[in-house]
């Protein structure tokens, strides 16, 4: 406090004074400035007259003038100089007052040495002959008055410094000593002079604030730490040196490790390259994005530099288990490779035979033949493509799939109805048993589910087989099974039917007519509904799927 009141009054002081100065010299070098111009002006009239009448020799005869005196004809030639040779001087005729009198009859110009801090006066006057006398002398900047002044400056800077440490130490004791007094716990209760009351108050005020928020800083953190140790993402913080400061569970359980005891380095969870590549960029102030193995999961790999007034202070690494998303990148992959060796295989066969017509290697009576399975192929190229767009409906859930109530039994029994002329034609009987049940769903995809079970029953049973469809309405879900006797399917392969185009017998399938994504048409149903599909089978002696659906 003594020292911000000697500082403030002292500083006052020096403000004041050193305006007072600058004033001072200001009014004194305009003055004095003025009053040298004019002197140099009457001393050109005086001794331009003289060297009208006296000529050159009116000069030489002038004893050591104080000012310099320069005689200068109408061609800028020096004529006479009162300080130096004229002969060893240069034309005069570019400088600046010469000029100007030449021109406008007189000329004023003022040069400053930097070196010797002094600055040179001209004043030029242009005689009746039209030669120039140049009068110059020295006079003091500004600069060189205050150096003059320093002494008495000194003198006033001590008593002003003197004057401001007596009046800032009683000044300072006096405020201070109530100040001093104040009980900062209970500062509401000290009696001190009214100026300080609000600031007391305030005082009180900001102890119960802080004590809030040391009680919500608490809360906070161990919010944090429960939002952090119930991530699935894995978090860890490092210092600038690559140890460990925190983590959460997800960490350790994505990384496959324990707890680590202490503060470990980082590069002792993992050694693998990505790992420390990622980690020694971010350390080195460099955002990083890698996708790692961590036992025998593919995870995203996040680390960004924590950065604290320019000053990097440690890292901050996220971990996202993308298995899934591999996973699906992977399928989708497989997916347009089968999708395209199932649009080729139709399109060779039209292909082939189109060629063939056009070429007229067809006989006539064959012309129907031909036409036919080009039908046929184009047919079966329409049903692909045709799955293959409600595959993606269904795998975008598009908002056109609206759910509405469904009248299960007699979507069964359309079903069966449409199917009856193929079954008929294998020799196939079905066996129907229902009961009444309204379900909400999505009408056109639970018929295209109820479907393509049924016809997978008919295509992969034998002749004079056997389809048993039934509808069962339980407390919380309706189930719908649909068993056929045919040729079954194989443990191994079962897991895998419901894959797209996955084919069990690829010799098998190419003799009954499909597109083989018919069983995942019904697994992505069951998911658009969240339900779930049971599976049953035994090689030679049939399948029984059942879909059931939580109501």
């Amino acid at each position: 406090m003594t020292k911000r009141i000697f500082r403030a009054i002292f500083g006052v002081a020096m403000v004041m004074m050193l305006s007072v100065v600058v004033l001072v010299l200001g009014m004194m070098y305009s003055y004095f400035s003025v009053q040298q111009q004019e002197d140099l002006r009457n001393q050109a009239v005086y001794i331009g007259a003289g060297v009208q009448k006296g000529g050159l020799a009116y000069l030489e005869q002038m004893q050591n003038p104080t000012d310099r005196i320069t005689w200068i004809d109408g061609n800028g030639v020096v004529l006479f100089d009162s300080k130096a040779n004229p002969n060893d001087m240069e034309n005069h005729k570019e400088r600046y007052e010469v000029s100007s009198a030449l021109t406008n009859g007189e000329g004023f110009s003022q040069r400053y040495s930097r070196t010797l801090s002094e600055k040179t006066v001209y004043f030029a006057l242009r005689l009746q002959d039209g030669t120039v006398i140049r009068i110059s002398t020295l006079t003091t900047t500004p600069l060189a008055l205050f150096f003059t002044m320093t002494q008495p400056l000194l003198l006033i800077l001590v008593a002003a410094i003197v004057l401001s440490v007596l009046l800032a130490f009683q000044t300072a004791k006096k405020i201070t000593k109530p100040i001093n007094d104040v009980d900062l716990e209970q500062p509401e209760l000290a009696v001190v002079y009214d100026e300080l009351t609000p600031l007391l108050r305030r005082i009180a005020v900001q102890n119960k604030q802080i004590h809030r928020q040391m009680r919500e800083l608490k809360c906070q953190k161990q919010e944090f730490d429960t939002i952090t140790s119930n991530m699935q993402e894995g978090l860890l913080v490092l210092d600038a040196q690559g140890d460990v400061l925190s983590y959460n569970m997800g960490a350790l359980h994505l990384m496959g490790i324990n707890a680590p005891r202490g503060h470990i380095s980082v590069f002792q969870l993992n050694r693998s390259e990505g790992f420390r590549r990622s980690v020694e960029s971010a350390l080195s102030g460099n955002h990083w994005e890698e996708k790692i193995q961590i036992g025998g999961r593919c995870c995203q790999l996040f680390a960004n530099p924590v950065v604290q007034e320019d000053d990097l202070a440690g890292a901050i690494l996220l971990f996202f288990d993308v298995t899934e998303r591999e996973e699906g990148e992977k399928i989708r992959r497989e997916f347009t490779a089968n999708v395209s060796h199932e649009l080729k295989t139709p399109l060779t066969s039209i292909s082939g035979f189109a060629e063939i017509m056009k070429n007229g290697m067809v006989q006539g009576e064959d012309v129907p033949r031909f036409a036919e399975k080009i039908y046929d192929e184009a047919q079966r190229l329409i049903q692909l493509v045709q799955d293959i767009i409600k595959l993606s409906k269904l795998d975008e859930k598009q908002n056109g799939m609206e759910k509405e109530t469904v009248d299960l039994a007699d979507l069964i029994q359309q079903v069966v109805k449409r199917l009856e002329p193929v079954a008929e034609n294998k020799g196939v009987i079905f066996s129907v048993s229902t009961v009444p049940v309204i379900f909400n769903g999505v009408k056109q995809v639970l018929q295209e589910m109820i479907y393509n079970l049924c016809d997978n029953a008919i295509q992969y049973n034998y002749e004079n087989g056997k389809v048993s469809i039934s509808l069962e309405d339980n407390e919380k879900e309706v189930a719908i099974t649909v068993a056929d006797t045919g040729m079954g399917i194989a443990t191994v392969n079962q897991s895998r039917v419901f894959e797209r185009f996955y084919r069990v017998n690829e010799s098998r399938s190419k003799e009954t007519e499909g597109t083989g994504l018919g069983l995942s048409i019904v697994k992505h149903g069951a998911i658009l509904h969240n339900g779930k599909i049971n599976l049953k089978s035994e090689l030679k002696k049939g399948t029984t799927i059942t879909l059931v659906l939580p109501k």
